[in-house]
């Protein structure tokens, strides 16, 4: 490591003048401090969020689930109110890395991080949620923005995240054993004005794929998604996986992911 200041504000208000004067917003860490010791982020002062109450607490707001940017993998997947409104989230946040990252990790700091093969931005973006930040409310079809890039500008923070709440849902994916995120994910939710399907770990960042949307639109069946053809000419192709090896995940994750979701 190296030497920079630490500052805990406990308002909101008090961690973006810190932002503003150019420190680093902490969250879970489990990215950002990884990063540090590799010396590949060195920034000079951290402004930790872990006091700032106004960005906790999960709640129910009508036909949507709103949660707390710095909400731990571990109070999602515990909470009552979560498991009874969307337990498909909650299903997602208890196998998210392991304990350390699930006790340390934070909803904002994934969703903000935006690593291509981080398990809540599909979640994210599969239900239609809605990002809320200190500026403006983002849909999350115009949140993520590609590879660890996100419509987040300089000074703006992750407030909280809407969830619409689906019919059905559920996520499935495969996990690469040596860093615990999934090779490949695929979460699928069915609401009344069709089905999102989104995919994590393939591809240059997390998508919705059309195709399997529109086949599970018609019929919300294993055997609809296992009909859908899956193009690898733009997914990742690394050492773990080829990308017709990530295609063909794709394909088996949404067919169990929509048996999942129907009990």
């Amino acid at each position: 490591m190296y030497a920079f200041t630490f500052e805990r504000p406990d308002t909101l208000d008090n961690a973006l003048k810190l932002v503003a004067g150019g420190a680093k917003p902490l969250a879970g860490g489990q990215t950002l401090l990884a990063s540090m010791k590799l010396r590949l982020s060195a920034p000079e002062q951290l402004a930790d969020l872990g006091a700032c109450k106004d960005l906790t607490g999960i709640r129910k707001e009508g036909d949507a689930l709103v949660i707390g940017a710095m909400s731990r993998h571990l109070e999602v997947a515990n909470s009552a109110e979560v498991k009874s409104a969307y337990p498909a989230l909650a299903d997602l946040a208890s196998r998210i890395g392991d304990r350390q990252v699930r006790a340390m990790g934070t909803l904002g700091g994934s969703v903000a991080n935006n690593d291509p093969a981080a398990c809540y931005p599909s979640a994210v973006l599969a239900s239609g949620a809605t990002v809320i930040t200190t500026k403006r409310e983002i849909a999350a079809d115009d949140f993520f923005q590609g590879l660890f890039t996100t419509a987040l500008e300089d000074g703006e923070l992750i407030k909280a995240i809407r969830f619409p709440l689906p019919k059905k849902a559920a996520y499935e994916k495969l996990r690469q054993k040596a860093s615990h995120f999934p090779l490949v994910g695929v979460f699928v939710a069915q609401f009344d004005s069709g089905v999102r399907v989104a995919v994590t770990g393939a591809g240059n960042g997390v998508f919705r794929h059309a195709g399997l949307e529109a086949a599970l639109s018609k019929g919300f069946t294993p055997e609809s998604a296992a009909g859908v053809a899956i193009d690898d000419s733009e997914l990742n192709s690394d050492l773990h996986a080829t990308a017709a090896y990530r295609a063909n995940l794709i394909s088996v994750l949404a067919q169990r992911a929509v048996a999942k979701a129907l009990g």
